[in-house]
């Protein structure tokens, strides 16, 4: 067996099992937002999505997004199945953890991005489509973005000769939010509305369970940022201190921004610590407290104004992933090159006067934007035109936990 650090290795499977219980929280905070004849559904797809990744991750997503790059593009064959992966082999760039922890940690991350994905499909996708689009968009979407940024891949290797710099992305901003925010948006668009959509209430049947769903996040994202660092060092420290402050100052921002225009609800409390740890989720390992709070506080505020603006066009991405995930994951991935200081965490941004660094952030978050939304586009299109992407106008009218699921929520009298 290698000679691995146990106390960086304890902290690692914990912080993994942190992110699997935040994958099933996501499905209560999204399943307190849709209309009780759905909310198993919508709780099951969140449960789904971390299955089904972590196979994919096993068999192939592991070795697409970690394995020796093909031209850059996406990573070899050499550890499909996970072969070539012994107990006792370090894992690559951290000597001090066993490489099947940092395996496993990684799939609780692919697992989570597709769960977020599934808010554009409330109430009206076909199961067996959307597992099929699930395996699909893994391994199309997901797979090479992560490969490009964490896996040595063109973006990273492009950048870093172009610029002098590569993007910064502790634990995630471009490569799970910012691709499923702006996936979920363009699959929002190929699916099309719910029927019935802005001509009668639709308001989520559950806030508390959307609450309970928000305490999971909040709890699991501490694993999620401070989890890497891949140690049980000052930088999980201060990455937990920065996740914390930037979830508070997000769910304040948010709350102040609506009451002036409304009562301060509590979903809005819950989506402004979401937007908060969003934002703060590129930048944690990178950036000084004073730092996160703003951060955390913009980040309310603008995901806030991105939300009104959906609903103002219309958009039926109504659990809002984009406006959520995708645009903090956008401010984020940013402001961490405007934020970030060379005593934190080795790397300066705009603050301090390294203008090639917030260059290659905004470049970083362009490509990613683009490339998720237009291969999400077609793939979604593909799926819809060879097996149907949405249910039947009666299975949506009796709701997906029935007609999907042959169950209900809330047996009421028995």
């Amino acid at each position: 067996m290698g000679d691995f650090n146990t106390g960086d290795t304890a902290w690692v499977l914990m912080a993994t099992s942190m992110v699997v219980l935040m994958t099933m929280g996501l499905g209560f905070f999204y399943g307190g937002m849709v209309r009780r004849k759905n909310v198993v559904s919508m709780i099951s797809l969140s449960f789904i999505s971390m299955v089904l990744v972590s196979i994919q991750w096993i068999i192939i997503g592991y070795t697409l997004s970690f394995g020796p790059s093909v031209l850059g593009f996406m990573g070899g064959l050499k550890y499909a199945l996970l072969h070539g992966i012994s107990v006792s082999q370090p894992a690559p760039g951290a000597e001090n953890l066993p490489h099947l922890a940092f395996v496993v940690f990684q799939a609780a991350f692919a697992a989570i991005t597709l769960a977020i994905v599934t808010s554009a499909v409330a109430e009206r996708a076909k199961l067996s489509a959307f597992l099929v689009f699930g395996v699909l968009w893994t391994t199309l979407v997901y797979d090479p973005v992560a490969h490009w940024v964490w896996g040595g891949g063109w973006l990273h290797t492009w950048l870093h000769h172009v610029l002098g710099v590569a993007p910064l992305d502790f634990a995630g901003g471009t490569v799970v939010h910012v691709t499923s925010g702006f996936s979920a948006l363009a699959l929002a668009l190929a699916i099309g509305k719910r029927i019935g959509y802005g001509e009668y209430s639709m308001v989520p049947h559950n806030i508390p369970l959307t609450l309970i769903g928000a305490a999971l996040l909040w709890f699991g994202w501490f694993g999620f940022n401070a989890g890497s660092a891949l140690a049980a060092n000052a930088s999980a420290a201060n990455a937990l201190l920065t996740t914390h402050a930037a979830a508070s100052a997000g769910a304040l921002a948010w709350l102040l921004a609506s009451w002036l225009r409304e009562k301060p609800g509590a979903l809005g409390l819950a989506s402004g610590a979401v937007a908060g740890l969003v934002a703060i989720t590129p930048a944690a390992g990178y950036v000084d407290v004073d730092s996160a709070l703003v951060i955390g506080a913009v980040a309310g505020v603008a995901c806030y104004a991105a939300m009104l603006y959906r609903v103002a066009r219309g958009l039926d991405e109504s659990l809002d992933a984009w406006a959520v995930h995708g645009m903090g994951g956008l401010w984020g991935a940013i402001a961490t090159g405007i934020f970030a200081r060379r005593g934190v965490g080795g790397a300066a941004g705009l603050i301090e006067g390294n203008i090639a660094q917030f260059a290659a952030q905004v470049v970083d978050v362009a490509v990613t934007l683009a490339y998720s939304m237009a291969v999400t586009y077609v793939l979604a299109k593909i799926v819809d035109r060879t097996l149907g992407l949405r249910v039947t106008q009666t299975e949506e009218y009796i709701g997906l936990d029935v007609s999907q699921h042959g169950e209900e929520a809330y047996a009421w009298g028995g």
